[in-house]
């Protein structure tokens, strides 16, 4: 890679159009830094935090309080970085921030009213911030869905990691980065990144060319021993000239941020990861709460759960339930009760279809159209409703509602990766459910269920569960 001199790499960018990209709810927009986004948001945030003064004077008549809300708000906006480009970009940490801000803020009025005893302040700073905080999330989101602000990155690095950097990207919805093309060290393997639909645009050496051939915001560097330290330094100080942000993807992914922290050793940076927490005191709140609302959801499902058994003897001769033996926590064995959507015999019948098996590469045996499925067992199946009588397994604590997937209970077949799945219980739904479920290989499913296990948290299951909703809703990917 060519040096530069200083005098080509400060000179000004030449500002170039920027093609966007038209989604579901709306228009990606393509702009360098953001066009105008930052005034809106402010211009937003402000109005949120007029409209809280304004409803604070009306429920206390007071003015001496509000009137310094909007101005408060906004710095404590500022102060907890909910300005900063990557953060308007994705919705969870940008809620993240606000909600700080808000505790910021609350925190001033606790220490004004400490120190003056003005119980004015303290009540109706409290009301001020909690409504300048609901507004500013509810009008960003909305703002989000309208304008649908991107990032978009360059990918630099092997194809094999890049096309895996490309399908995480791809699955993480709401991940605000827009992948506009790659620069490979490999270049003769470009197929498994054309594949997906992002264009080579050359080599790593034509980096340079590449950013302004395609007008990224940030360039995604993956590990590779032809990217080394002086090559890397070498291209932020390009980049740096060009306004483009270097980003470096750590080897190990699938790591959740709380996990990683910063070291400095001899000027270096290095990255500390922390083990995960699967002792059980700490799952003591996952365990009680999976339990409670296994049980309430079997009291409010009852009926329909009868009605889906009555429509399944009455479809087709055979059991109401198809009952397998899975492998569970622990790698202790299990019966998993399901509503049986399939033919008698349909086991006997993988030999004849082994032919049509779409996951030839893992434990899974699946197939689009399966001429074994009954005519109420496809309808099931979309809606997983043949899943519901699993929650009779959560209730009696041997599975839980988040979860990888119960697998057979072949332990032979099981890698030590498949093994590592056994460290939790296995779930209703999980990471794999909500992020494609059968439209994913074999390799994606269980790098989905690792990931859960490696990233456990009450957070993490609520986020799936809210997701797990619209995803049955839609049936897309089950069969």
């Amino acid at each position: 890679m060519p040096m530069t001199t200083i005098h080509e790499r400060r000179r000004p960018t030449r500002k170039r159009h920027l093609p966007s990209v038209r989604f579901a709810g709306g228009e990606a927009q393509g702009s360098r830094r953001g066009g105008t986004a930052l005034p809106g948001l402010l211009a937003a945030d402000a109005t949120a935090a007029a409209a809280a003064s304004l409803i604070t004077v009306l429920l206390y008549g007071r003015w001496i309080v509000p009137l310094a809300v909007p101005a408060v708000w906004i710095m404590c906006l500022g102060v907890q970085q909910a300005y900063e480009r990557g953060c308007r970009r994705t919705g969870a940490e940008e809620r993240g921030r606000v909600l700080r801000a808000a505790g910021l803020a609350v925190g001033g009025a606790v220490a004004i009213w400490w120190f003056t005893s003005f119980d004015e302040v303290l009540r109706e700073g409290l009301c001020a911030v909690a409504v300048a905080a609901a507004l500013t999330i509810a009008f960003r989101r909305a703002r989000r869905r309208r304008h649908r602000y991107v990032q978009r990155i360059l990918v630099v690095g092997p194809a094999r990691s890049s096309a895996e950097l490309i399908s995480k990207i791809r699955r993480g919805d709401g991940c605000g980065l827009l992948l506009v093309g790659a620069c490979l060290t490999d270049p003769a393997h470009a197929s498994e990144v054309t594949a997906r639909g992002v264009p080579v645009l050359g080599g790593a050496g034509d980096t340079r060319h590449a950013v302004h051939q395609s007008g990224p915001d940030a360039v995604v560097v993956l590990p590779c021993p032809e990217l080394d330290a002086g090559r890397l330094r070498e291209l932020s100080w390009q980049l740096q000239g060009e306004g483009v942000e270097l980003m470096l993807a750590p080897v190990l992914g699938d790591v959740a941020a709380a996990r990683i922290g910063v070291q400095m050793a001899a000027g270096m940076p290095l990255l500390r990861l922390r083990a995960p927490d699967l002792s059980s005191l700490t799952r003591i709140p996952k365990t009680v709460a999976d339990r409670l609302l296994a049980v309430l959801a079997l009291l409010i499902l009852s009926p329909l759960m009868l009605f889906i058994a009555l429509v399944v003897r009455l479809d087709s001769p055979g059991p109401v339930l198809f009952r397998q033996r899975r492998l569970g926590y622990g790698g202790r064995a299990f019966t998993v009760l399901k509503f049986r959507s399939m033919h008698q015999g349909a086991e006997k019948r993988k030999a004849e279809l082994a032919h049509l098996n779409q996951n030839h590469e893992g434990l899974l045996f699946k197939i689009a159209d399966d001429p074994r499925v009954t005519r109420s067992g496809s309808f099931l199946r979309r809606y997983s409703l043949d899943e519901l009588p699993q929650l009779l397994h959560v209730a009696a604590g041997k599975m839980s509602l988040v979860g990888p997937r119960p697998l057979s209970a072949q332990a032979s077949s099981y890698t030590e990766e498949m093994k590592r799945r056994l460290l939790v219980k296995p779930g209703l739904t999980g990471l794999w459910q909500v992020s494609g479920r059968s439209d994913l290989s074999w390799q994606e499913s269980l790098h989905l269920d690792l990931s859960y296990v490696e990233n456990w948290s009450l957070g993490l299951d609520l986020k799936i569960l809210l997701r797990t909703a619209s995803v049955v809703v839609r049936g897309t990917g089950a069969y």
